[in-house]
């Protein structure tokens, strides 16, 4: 549905306004099936418990409210789990006079009259699954133009339907939008008269638009020609352009008055003020959704960019510049500058390389003034700084012609600035005819190769640069997966690396042995837990080590799908004696060596142990249902049950998962032995849920699971202690100091989302819930998202730890009981007790007491902070690891001398 129908349609639910029916009706109005919107009125799709709430899961939560309590009702909406739990996109509160909504993803408000609804209808846009661009640049000129340039795409593909019929129609439709992308910004920069184009299209076309393709087709055809002659004179005034721009042969599609109207309307926006580095990721945004191509296209802020090209190259060839002090030391730099390659193979629309082109640029002027500094008698100068030094692979074909568009006005741009800067000593040559606009490939980056995209050779200076594309193991799709193929036949389990290794493992086989480098903003999921096994060693190993790092740290992407992502960046180069710097927190720190982990430490590799690598006994995932559902019921379900067949109860216990027993919530299930299935069964609910497992598990295509229909009244697992366990989250906040765990009876079922020792002695919830255990998380293991995620084949399995005396853990014992004291004064859930900013006192206390007391199971020297511990802790692996594989080599030898 096109944004003008939905606001359309926004505007007749006010002029026909009914309160029995305005949310059905704003639904409806952003597309909801009729049919879906009748089963929620009838309450199929309704999830709210409560009369006049509605709440239609992934939808929206809606109540009726007094006008005193709509903005502190929304507020505490967006926190009530009952609700959120069903993620609902937005909450909607009315008085039928004001209306209030949150977005719940994105956190943003909405405060109007009702009335006014349809000048904001964009707010509600995700629920006909178009996401609202929001960028982070504040030029006007950027956002204007961008919302302009969507209303013409809406326009055009209205008035040409079949302009998405085919790859050619797509590629011919981007080059069209290029073309006048060019010609706006050229009539307001002196690269044509000033709006020469606009006053021409607006006197040679007439309103109702009918004429205005063949306009532009003939205008297209003149601007490809050296010869004016052969063009009327209102043509004939507008410069050759040609540079592969205009070369090649289109036909512009049709427009309607409305359309003429909207282009002439965006020739009379500031294009000056264009700034080149986002323009085309704004661009983006207006291209219909389904064309919207996932892999390329991020816009990264300029902030962001210099983290990366900064300590690649720019503070190196900075510090030559400030140690340069005579000026043929300085022209040797600026002829350095002029034969460096920047090849970024994941471009998108080209952000990094016009970044990249700018500050190169600007280094250029400062090096130039400086030479006009020390010469008695200043020359001429031009720019060394070429386009053709820009390379890129890119696979979307919009996002390829933007980033060619986009280094022509950046270079355009700075050629103003590199005269204004140097008054009468700075020329620029005349930017038309254009020329090459960097060496930017089409194609898919992963299949591609990346020396023939961008030729090197011994002599060369080259700088890999970027952000490709992220992507988890378990969100990659076919053609992804086909990609991870071809890059990794030659690896083991590479399967289960995140699809941008592709970019970091091509990056390193390209720069080793040369002179390059290469850096990439990546998902912080790479230096972290199996992903450093399965790829690091093939990197380190080859003579190349990581040049500068910066830690995980959070930024908002403007690409579609990308807001939030927590990243790191990290350089790579092959092995040299010159400085390495880690930067945390924008700390800059000189490092001995930086890890895959990114710490200053050696080059170990924690691998996952299906043992223990410490004297620990086994810790287990906890039961796995793998029941559709049917064996699990809420606390309100599970209530129900037991007040209609009280005999029941006796077959059901409590269970708890990661998420239960941090947030106080509760689960049950049932925990039939095979002696009680008769009786149970004669309870017509449970009867109905045993159905339910057993045809769920009939319906896998797992042939286990089909086998475990001939028990459909019990879970896949069945572990259970024999007096009690110790429950560990699989999952918990990076805020918090610590992973809350705890001892459960018996009785209690834990869940697969957690994991469990079962008859776990108390030292071990000591060292388990230890700072030195938590700083060994926090870097070795795995994230979701930026939470921790508690494995115990990573974590647990690795974790080193020396053998204690029975007397150490009877101590460490009495540290336990005086947590579990401390917890039990306070009726919190974990949660609550182990926020960071409202932890009670004692709790902390003892926790502190807890972790000195470990501490010195290690050394009786306190350790400084927590760089210290982990180094301490590395070494400690480091030595287990080789006494363990030491000790696995004896064992073998003695096996088979026992044979002999």
């Amino acid at each position: 549905m096109k944004s003008t129908e939905i606001k359309t349609n926004v505007q007749n639910l006010i002029d026909n306004f009914s309160k029995e029916e305005f949310i059905y009706d704003l639904l409806i109005a952003y597309g909801i099936s009729k049919t879906s919107v009748t089963r929620l009125k009838k309450g199929d799709y309704n999830f709210a418990k409560i009369d006049g709430e509605i709440l239609y899961k992934k939808k929206i939560f809606f109540k009726v409210e007094t006008a005193d309590k709509l903005l502190s009702s929304i507020e505490e909406i967006a926190k009530e789990e009952r609700i959120t739990k069903h993620k609902p996109r937005f909450a909607i509160l009315t008085d039928y006079k004001q209306i209030v909504a949150k977005d719940l993803k994105l956190g943003k408000n909405l405060d109007i009259e009702l009335k006014e609804l349809p000048n904001y209808f964009d707010f509600f846009l995700p629920l006909a699954n178009s996401e609202v661009y929001n960028a982070k640049n504040d030029n006007e000129a950027d956002r204007n133009a961008s919302y302009k340039m969507a209303d013409l795409y809406d326009l055009l593909i209205e008035e040409n339907p079949q302009i998405y019929n085919s790859k050619a129609s797509i590629h011919n439709l981007n080059i069209f939008l290029s073309r006048l992308l060019f010609c706006f910004f050229a009539e307001d920069t002196e690269i044509f008269d000033e709006n020469i184009f606009t006053n021409t299209l607006a006197q040679h076309t007439s309103e109702n638009g009918k004429d205005t393709h063949t306009f532009l087709n003939d205008l297209f055809d003149r601007l490809n020609d050296e010869k004016a002659n052969k063009y009327p004179n209102y043509l004939a005034k507008f410069p050759y352009v040609n540079g592969g721009l205009f070369s090649d042969k289109i036909d512009s599609p049709r427009f309607t008055a409305k359309a003429r109207k909207t282009l002439i309307d965006l020739g009379e926006l500031q294009w000056k003020d264009i700034n080149p580095d986002i323009f085309g990721s704004m661009i983006q945004a207006v291209v219909d959704k389904d064309y919207r191509s996932d892999l390329g296209m991020h816009y990264t802020s300029v902030e962001n960019i210099k983290k990366l090209i900064y300590p690649l190259f720019l503070d190196e060839l900075y510090e030559v510049f400030e140690n340069s002090t005579t000026v043929n030391q300085l022209r040797t730099l600026i002829k350095r500058l002029s034969k460096i390659k920047f090849f970024d193979p994941a471009c998108g629309s080209g952000n990094f390389l016009i970044i990249t082109y700018k500050e190169v640029r600007l280094l250029e002027i400062k090096i130039l003034e400086k030479i006009i500094d020390l010469s008695p008698n200043p020359t001429l100068e031009f720019t060394q700084i070429q386009l053709s030094q820009f390379y890129g692979i890119e696979i979307d074909d919009f996002a390829h012609e933007m980033a060619i568009l986009s280094l022509w006005l950046a270079e355009h741009q700075m050629n103003r600035i590199f005269e204004e800067t140097l008054f009468d000593f700075g020329r620029s040559n005349p930017i038309l005819p254009l020329k090459e606009a960097g060496q930017i490939t089409q194609g898919n980056a992963t299949r591609e190769d990346w020396k023939k995209a961008c030729s090197i050779n011994k002599t060369d200076e080259i700088y890999i640069i970027g952000n490709p594309p992220y992507l988890g193991a378990r969100l990659q799709d076919a053609e992804q997966k086909k990609d991870m193929d071809f890059v990794f036949h030659k690896l083991k389990k590479y399967r289960d690396l995140d699809y941008i290794n592709c970019w970091v493992y091509k990056g390193a086989q390209y720069i080793l042995g040369n002179n390059a480098k290469c850096a990439f903003v990546t998902t912080n999921s790479i230096c972290q837990g199996q992903q450093v096994p399965l790829i690091w060693p093939h990197i380190l190993s080859k003579g190349l080590e990581i040049d500068f790092a910066h830690q995980s740290f959070k930024w908002t992407n403007n690409a579609k799908g990308n807001a939030g992502v927590t990243v790191i960046i990290i350089g790579l180069r092959n092995i040299s004696n010159n400085p390495k710097y880690l930067f945390i927190d924008n700390f800059k720190k000189l490092a001995k060596n930086i890890n895959p982990y990114l710490l200053d430490s050696s080059n170990t590799i924690v691998s996952g142990r299906n043992k223990p690598l410490s004297n620990f006994p086994e810790m287990k995932f906890g039961n796995m249902p793998n029941d559709g559902g049917g064996l699990i019921f809420t606390e309100e379900e599970h209530e129900q049950l037991v007040e209609k067949f009280p005999e029941s109860q006796k077959f059901t216990k409590l269970l708890l998962g990661s998420s239960e027993f941090i947030r106080g919530n509760k689960r049950y299930c049932l925990w039939i032995e095979d002696n009680q299935l008769k009786e149970a069964i004669k309870i017509p609910e449970i009867a109905n849920r045993i159905e339910k497992t057993e045809i769920h598990r009939l319906n896998s295509k797992d042939n286990g699971t089909n086998r475990l229909a001939e028990r459909s009244h019990q879970f896949r697992d069945r572990n259970t202690a024999k007096e009690s366990q110790l429950i560990i989250p699989s999952v918990s906040s990076e805020s918090r100091q610590y992973i809350p765990c705890g001892y459960l009876d018996s009785n209690t079922i834990v869940s697969n989302s957690a994991q469990v020792i079962y008859d776990a002695e108390p030292f071990m919830f000591a060292i388990i819930n230890s700072k030195m255990h938590m700083v060994w998380i926090r870097n070795v293991g795995g994230k979701l998202e930026t939470r921790i995620r508690y494995s115990k084949d990573i974590c647990y399995n690795t974790f080193p730890f020396p053998d204690i005396t029975t007397k150490q853990k009877e101590n460490l014992n009495l540290y336990v009981f005086a947590i579990l004291d401390e917890r039990a004064k306070h009726n919190k859930t974990m949660a609550q007790l182990y926020n960071p900013t409202t932890m009670p006192k004692g709790l902390l206390k003892a926790h502190q007491e807890l972790d000195t007391a470990i501490e010195q199971c290690y050394r009786l020297q306190p350790f400084k902070n927590d760089t210290e511990r982990l180094e301490y802790l590395f070494k400690q692996y480091e030595e287990m690891i080789k006494k363990d594989t030491l000790f696995a080599k004896q064992k073998k030898t003695r096996k088979k001398k026992a044979k002999l």
